[in-house]
């Protein structure tokens, strides 16, 4: 009887299936963790929060592995499970909610560099865009996905997602337009 276990346990095509596994996980996250964690960061604005979602993203990769079929479509199922892994932070965390209205807040540790004050204008602007336009244009923008790649993850029509895209782009025009003219009167 023991002698059956030994054999199942030093069966070679387990050992090759797990290291197998273990080399194509591995490059997985070489190839990707940067990727991964800098759309993690843009859903958060929070770089520890960042650093945990993407952990368990790549914790639930491993776990699901041998359900990605085609390592083409990676990074989108990555990108798929690190939504779902965002999504579920806030399942779990209650809210305390101040009077402050938090846009009105000082920023008194950013230095005010014209860089980082346009960053920050940019980063407000689409913060203020409605989710439905603001997914799809950081995952083009930040995650590099197509129209098609976008509308599978996001399960939409692409012709929605273009128009999404479109829609986003001109809101951001606007409030480009709105500023350079409050720039010029007060000027």
């Amino acid at each position: 009887m023991f002698d059956s276990l030994r054999k199942k346990k030093s069966d070679p095509t387990v050992l090759s299936d797990m290291l197998s596994k273990q080399r194509r996980y591995d490059s997985l996250v070489r190839a990707l963790h940067t990727d991964i964690f800098r759309y993690a960061y843009w859903l958060c604005g929070d770089k520890q929060v960042a650093e945990d979602i993407t952990q368990e993203t790549f914790l639930r990769a491993w776990r699901a592995l041998d359900s990605l079929k085609d390592d083409k479509a990676a990074k989108s199922w990555l990108i798929t499970i690190l939504r779902r892994e965002n999504a579920r932070r806030f399942e779990r965390k209650q809210f305390d909610y101040s009077d402050v209205e938090q846009e009105h807040l000082e920023d008194v540790f950013s230095s005010s560099t014209e860089d980082q004050t346009e960053q920050y204008w940019l980063r407000k602007q689409i913060a203020h865009l409605d989710i439905e336009y603001r997914e799809p244009l950081l995952l083009q923008l930040i995650g590099g996905f197509s129209g098609d790649e976008i509308a599978q993850m996001l399960s939409l029509n692409r012709n929605t997602v273009m128009t999404r895209l479109f829609r986003a782009r001109n809101q951001l025009k606007d409030a480009l337009e709105k500023t350079s003219t409050r720039g010029q009167a007060n000027g």
